[in-house]
């Protein structure tokens, strides 16, 4: 899917590209074919774009001037974070007339602060890193998701991230305290504030936390610290119905005293895909049933309780007929094999066919009815479909993936996108819920959201983009 020129586009003046390289010196540009090739493709080949120049900027400073020279110039500039993203958002345009910047080189920890549990990073740091650094401090920065050890925290910040510990930390926005951001006239806006209070006017840092670099570009972030887990306790069950999974999410929860680190869906046609397509993958157990819950609780206090609270919220879910059948890990090792099949349920979307995603949200207590409605509303548009939902069902969202059915092209299942998407979205705002939960919006769902966001959200949106980006130069196309 090439992405369409911005109405009057024109290619990059030479003389723009020839100051730009200047500020960033030999080290700070690429412009060969082959070395911009990987950059122009999302991860899921999607979309493609062209761009004379790739600018990799150093330091804040030098951020700053290359966005005044683009402004100056009018050029539009697309920020670009690790390229894992799943909604477009981070490819330039396929006529050329945009400039691709890349913070990887600004990958420094600024400061560590473990008395105050903050951390300052600079935006090209990867979310590996962050992680590690905060290892380090005996701290922990819970952000997690399958791509940490390639995404880039500016991205994860500008998309909003969510990943598998949002249930107990929330996602990426509300890891955050202060921002430093590069504006579209090329100020700098230094709110690398350490507060936890601060009551002096308008929250600045969350019109750019979510806005996928269309109002300005982060260059670096504080962010929330939180105690080390000392023990994690992961179970794996197997659900008698999507109700089921509910109901034993609130026991897990009410057990453990709100330990419940991460409540993950897994449904019975994925781990058979894991199986078939993913070596390594083991069925944790002899019970087969639709729907499957994997649980982590987690403390960083004293966790003798921990495991006993678990196991106890179990034994009541069997008597109570929620669970068929789970297990507890005795082991770390044992634990990343329960893990490994969730993992695998992402991991095989490149191996068993086409499909169609759906990063949904809607309330926990919906979840039941809206799988329940949407995969009969798809086998009905489509018999022989294959639904793949799984996700965080702990905090609702859950990525409805549509697999092509066997022995049907590709490129004829692809074509049902539109309306097959329009199907699930209907069912997901029908249930009060969003149609993108954690992946963002870029291109893939901007028009989208037209359709379900309320007037007067796109009209505050637009409004905020003008005044922020009165000539449009910031990652236009994207979200609004």
């Amino acid at each position: 899917m090439n992405i369409p020129h911005q109405p009057g586009a024109r290619p990059v003046p030479a003389e723009l590209i020839a100051a730009i390289k200047s500020v960033v010196g030999a080290k700070g540009w690429l412009d060969e074919a082959d070395a911009l090739a990987p950059l122009l493709v999302d991860w899921r080949r999607r979309f493609r774009g062209t761009t004379p120049l790739l600018v990799q900027p150093s330091s804040t400073a030098e951020v700053a001037e290359v966005v005044r020279l683009c402004a100056g110039a009018r050029v539009p500039i697309v920020p670009q974070g690790g390229n894992t993203g799943l909604c477009g958002g981070a490819i330039p345009a396929e006529d050329g007339s945009e400039i691709l910047i890349s913070l990887s080189r600004m990958n420094r920890i600024r400061s560590v602060d473990p008395a105050n549990y903050t951390i300052t990073v600079e935006a090209g740091c990867i979310l590996k890193q962050v992680q590690e650094a905060a290892s380090d401090a005996d701290r922990l920065f819970p952000l997690s998701l399958a791509a940490e050890g390639s995404c880039q925290i500016g991205g994860n910040l500008s998309t909003n991230a969510g990943g598998i510990a949002v249930l107990h930390y929330g996602n990426a926005r509300d890891l955050v305290l202060g921002l430093e951001v590069v504006l579209a006239d090329g100020r700098v806006w230094n709110g690398l504030r350490t507060l936890r209070k601060d009551n002096t006017g308008y929250d600045i840092k969350q019109l750019f936390l979510g806005a996928e670099g269309t109002l300005g570009i982060i260059t670096a972030a504080v962010l929330k610290l939180f105690p080390k887990p000392s023990e994690r306790i992961t179970a794996f069950a197997a659900v008698n119905s999507l109700h089921a999974a509910v109901e034993l999410l609130a026991c897990c929860r009410a057990a453990s005293g709100e330990a419940v680190t991460s409540f993950e869906l897994l449904p019975r046609i994925g781990i058979d895909l894991g199986l078939r397509y993913i070596p390594g993958v083991v069925d944790p157990l002899r019970e087969r049933r639709d729907y499957y819950a994997l649980i982590e609780v987690s403390a960083a206090a004293d966790a003798a309780g921990l495991r006993a609270g678990l196991e106890g919220a179990l034994a009541t879910a069997m008597e109570d007929g929620l669970v068929a059948d789970a297990t507890v890990a005795e082991s770390d090792q044992q634990a990343r094999r329960l893990w490994f099949v969730r993992e695998a349920i992402v991991e095989l979307q490149k191996f068993a066919g086409a499909s169609i995603k759906h990063d949904v949200a809607v309330p926990v207590s919906r979840v039941p009815a809206f799988l329940d409605e949407a995969i009969m509303a798809a086998a009905a548009a489509l018999p022989g479909v294959r639904p793949v939902p799984f996700g965080h069902i702990g905090d609702g969202n859950i990525h409805f993936n549509l697999y092509q059915p066997e022995g049907m092209a590709a490129e004829q299942f692809l074509g049902r996108q539109a309306e097959l998407n329009r199907i699930v979205h209907d069912i997901v705002h029908a249930h009060g819920g969003s149609i993108s939960a954690e992946h963002g919006v870029g291109r893939l769902r901007r028009d989208d959201i037209r359709r379900y966001k309320p007037a007067i959200e796109i009209e505050l949106m637009q409004r905020i983009k003008q005044v922020l980006d009165p000539d449009n130069i910031m990652n236009p196309g994207k979200v609004v």
